[in-house]
């Protein structure tokens, strides 16, 4: 059977490695993004340019979004230019950004008024995890449309899991977030007091990564955090737009979130500092300048 025509907006980090593997996984595929350079590679290696949103939609069976912030969702979907606008009947919006719960009930229920399937799908596991096809993918919509889509979920991730309704992917996206939060100020502690200890911090890991306190960002970001490099595999500004989301959020369901508001604020301290384009690990820097005013 001939697989399903994708159309694709947004090739940044992440998205251009989510576009690449479903190219690899034999999906045709045509893209859509603000800035035409950064989908160079992709249109060399086969993929169809679309010069607007509406001519995506129109060529397009599923329509897969990753984009910056919530503005930029709504941008996209909504409007005579959107893709609600100009998605066929019985075809399927995915959007895969970090974005808000509500707005991803909105977009479902406008969607459903048009006979098009929308579905919530933020994604964990950070530039590594989209260049490998090994993303963690929660996903929010009906359940009997899941199934259907779900091979264009697998040539993307690994752990892939149907949470619930619209917005059910966002929620569970905003308690990934949560603990990512807290957890990164514990890694960049931890390789802050090994080496104030005078012990070597790449040891260090090797010992603590396997026990208790063992996570993707002490495995991942740790060792970027020694090396002194702090390029994006998820920005900083980025992170911060999440935090908010996920505070926001929150405090609609009453629940205290003390970790999460400390974290945040640490990282909007770095990116007034400028560091608003380095990844997330850059926090170790905002240690290193606190020491150096202490």
């Amino acid at each position: 059977m001939n697989k399903p025509m994708i159309g694709f907006i947004g090739t940044g980090v992440m998205g251009k490695s989510m576009a690449r593997n479903l190219m690899q996984a034999g999906y045709p595929l045509s893209l859509f993004t603000r800035t035409k350079e950064k989908a160079v590679e992709l249109i060399e290696d086969g993929a169809r340019w679309c010069e607007d949103i509406p001519s995506l939609a129109a060529a397009s069976d599923i329509i897969i979004t990753i984009v910056g912030y919530p503005k930029d969702v709504e941008e996209v979907y909504f409007g005579e230019n959107g893709l609600l606008h100009n998605a066929g009947p019985g075809s399927t919006v995915i959007d895969m950004t970090t974005s808000s719960p509500d707005l991803a009930k909105t977009i479902a229920n406008k969607a459903k008024e048009k006979d098009i399937h929308a579905f919530d799908a933020p994604v964990s596991g950070g530039d590594v995890g989209a260049r490998n096809g090994k993303l963690t993918i929660m996903v929010g919509g009906e359940a009997d449309a899941f199934e259907s889509i779900k091979p264009v979920f697998e040539a993307m991730g690994e752990n892939i899991v149907l949470q619930g309704e619209a917005g059910a992917g966002q929620h569970t996206k905003m308690s990934n977030q949560i603990a990512i939060a807290s957890g990164m100020m514990g890694v960049t502690e931890a390789i802050l007091y090994a080496e104030k200890a005078g012990l070597n911090p790449k040891t260090v890991l090797k010992s603590i990564e396997f026990g208790a306190a063992g996570s993707w960002s002490l495995s991942n970001l740790g060792p970027r955090m020694i090396d002194g490099n702090f390029d994006p595999g998820f920005y900083v500004k980025h992170f911060i737009k999440d935090m908010q989301i996920a505070i926001e959020s929150a405090e609609k369901l009453d629940i205290p979130v003390p970790g999460l508001k400390l974290a945040k604020q640490l990282y909007d301290q770095l990116a007034e500092a400028g560091g608003e384009n380095n990844g997330t690990q850059a926090l170790y820097k905002y240690y290193e300048l606190i020491k150096a005013e202490a």
